[in-house]
């Protein structure tokens, strides 16, 4: 929708030139992993379709559960039926976490396959339900001089993309220090 501007002027550009003008088609911005800005690869807040299901499944388990319902309305293959039944069992007080699960689950199988996305969630469960610490873990050293707030050193690491993104996971506990 954020070309719809240059969409229509080509028409008129198309009727000038005595051509019969294209149809557009449009589609609504899906917002990415921040939940503010569009999913941009420069912006560094997308999920690459190729990416390792592992990263995948990671990156749409910190979208916010608010943002989950636009990801399902607009990747997602299930009946808006269905997907409705799941906001009314979240408000009846099912855990989002699971229905996220599920769209995780259905996004990776469609770039890879269902026994990848299986794979990603039970790394999942090991990594972040369980506190398993990999054995591939990468080493980082930050020079922090007299101190670095803890959401500027998620940013420095790489592990978020921006600090409001890190502050974000930090209240929904995706973080700790000394088991804190």
């Amino acid at each position: 929708t954020d070309q719809k501007f240059n969409l229509l002027m080509g028409r008129e550009l198309q009727k000038s030139a005595g051509q019969k003008p294209q149809t557009v088609i449009m589609m609504p911005l899906l917002e990415g992993l921040d939940g503010v800005k569009k999913m941009s690869k420069s912006a560094h807040n997308y999920i690459g379709v190729s990416e390792p299901a592992g990263e995948m499944f990671g990156k749409i388990m910190s979208i916010s559960d608010v943002l989950m319902w636009r990801y399902f309305e607009l990747l997602s293959f299930r009946p808006l039926t269905e997907i409705e039944q799941f906001k009314a069992d979240v408000e009846a007080g099912a855990n989002p976490r699971d229905v996220k699960i599920a769209l995780a689950k259905e996004i990776i199988a469609r770039f890879h396959d269902e026994a990848a996305a299986e794979a990603a969630h039970q790394e999942f469960i090991s990594r972040f339900q369980k506190g398993n610490i990999p054995d591939d873990i990468e080493e980082l050293e930050i020079a922090a001089g007299d101190g670095i707030a803890i959401a500027n050193l998620l940013k420095e690491a790489g592990l978020v993309s921006s600090t409001s993104d890190a502050m974000r996971m930090i209240k929904q506990g995706a973080a700790k220090i000394d088991g804190d």
